[in-house]
């Protein structure tokens, strides 16, 4: 079948700054050397462009997963366009269809089943069926937001001042315009864009998959170190509401610790959690399809399989049952239904409902990989 045609400028961008980083950046650590201040700004930068697509045309636009304050979505549109990696509008549109038709070849725009090159880049460098992915019909609600209709009417605009001219400004300070242009403007923006990248095609090549395979999308914790935490991809695209990626506090996920600090100023708000006993059984069903699989070449296969779902078909009572009582708890002390006795009683309750599930969670688990 004949390619699609190439999209000239974006090829020009992508290889024309790679080429110039790999360059430049050697000869002139060489020759002259960085000074830390211009380092700073570029590591600067390329946080500052990586939260506002993670934070803001990630979480916030494509998947709605709280609101913010027109001051800090303002900053977003910014550091977007800063970025180059398209509007928020078109970002979001291409995010959406990418969601829904996860890993089908014919309409997932960065399907990883076609290949790392294609879900990197390479969808970018020709016109994919670019007549469907820009009429922007599933982005009716960004079209209301008066601040991604802006930038998206003056992106090409926003992205040569920000692009050209938070390198300058950095130059102007340190005294070293050509430093400021190689490593605030070049190789901060090549960083940022291979960053971003990789949620597209390492994320669903290489990792685990605690919650479910349904699609290609791994967990990978060293991934999240680059990708400002969206590299726990596995939890995203089972839980897409979600405003976090890394669900434990030791998660490295500095774009839910972004948006948690903006909501503890008021300027984020709405911001929404997967309830844990849906975690918890996403998890759960996840053992016991691996562990059911593992079964079927042994030779009593019936009868451990059979066993192994009534255990599980008791532990999810047990779970749902515990997490039904917190709820319930939670709910009446915000209400103040209950005494100071009555709060003693139930938390006594819930300790032990929770003692026990943990340790039927246990011995399951223990069956389950014995299996």
């Amino acid at each position: 079948m004949r390619k699609p045609p190439l999209i000239w400028f974006n090829v020009i961008l992508f290889a024309g700054t790679f080429l110039a980083m790999v360059t430049l950046v050697p000869w002139y650590e060489i020759t002259f050397g960085f000074n830390i201040f211009v380092i700073l700004a570029a590591v600067a930068g390329v946080f500052f462009c990586g939260l506002s697509i993670t934070a803001g045309y990630h979480r916030l636009w494509s998947h709605k997963t709280y609101q913010a304050h027109w001051s800090v979505r303002l900053i977003y549109a910014i550091g977007g366009a800063f970025a180059m990696q398209n509007s928020a509008l078109h970002w979001s549109s291409d995010h959406r269809i990418h969601h829904k038709f996860v890993d089908e070849n014919d309409r997932d725009p960065y399907s990883a089943k076609r290949g790392f090159w294609f879900s990197h880049i390479g969808w970018m460098l020709r016109h994919y069926k670019y007549e469907v992915y820009d009429d922007y019909s599933n982005c009716r609600d960004l079209q209301k937001d008066p601040i991604v209709m802006w930038q998206h009417k003056h992106y090409i605009l926003l992205s040569l001042i920000t692009n050209f001219g938070f390198a300058a400004l950095i130059g102007l300070i340190s005294g070293d315009m050509l430093a400021s242009f190689i490593a605030v403007g070049i190789t901060r923006l090549v960083l940022s864009h291979h960053f971003t990248f990789f949620i597209n095609s390492w994320a669903h090549m290489w990792g685990s998959q605690p919650y479910t395979d349904k699609n290609s999308a791994k967990d990978n914790a060293i991934l999240a170190i680059f990708t400002h935490g969206e590299g726990y991809h596995n939890f995203h695209h089972i839980f897409e509401m979600d405003y976090r990626n890394g669900i434990k506090w030791y998660h490295y996920d500095p774009t839910k610790w972004l948006i948690k600090s903006l909501s503890l100023v008021g300027l984020a708000t709405k911001l929404r959690k997967t309830p844990q006993v849906k975690i918890e059984q996403a998890k759960l069903a996840m053992v016991l399809k691996r562990s059911t699989q593992r079964l079927t070449v042994h030779h009593n296969a019936e009868e451990l399989i059979s066993k192994l779902h009534a255990e599980y078909d008791q532990l999810l009572h047990q779970l749902n049952e515990f997490y039904a009582l917190k709820k319930k708890f939670f709910e009446d002390k915000k209400r103040k239904l209950h005494k100071d006795y009555d709060k003693l009683a139930l938390k006594q309750q819930i300790q032990e409902l929770k003692q026990a599930f943990e340790q039927q969670r246990y011995a399951w688990l223990r069956l389950a990989s014995h299996a």
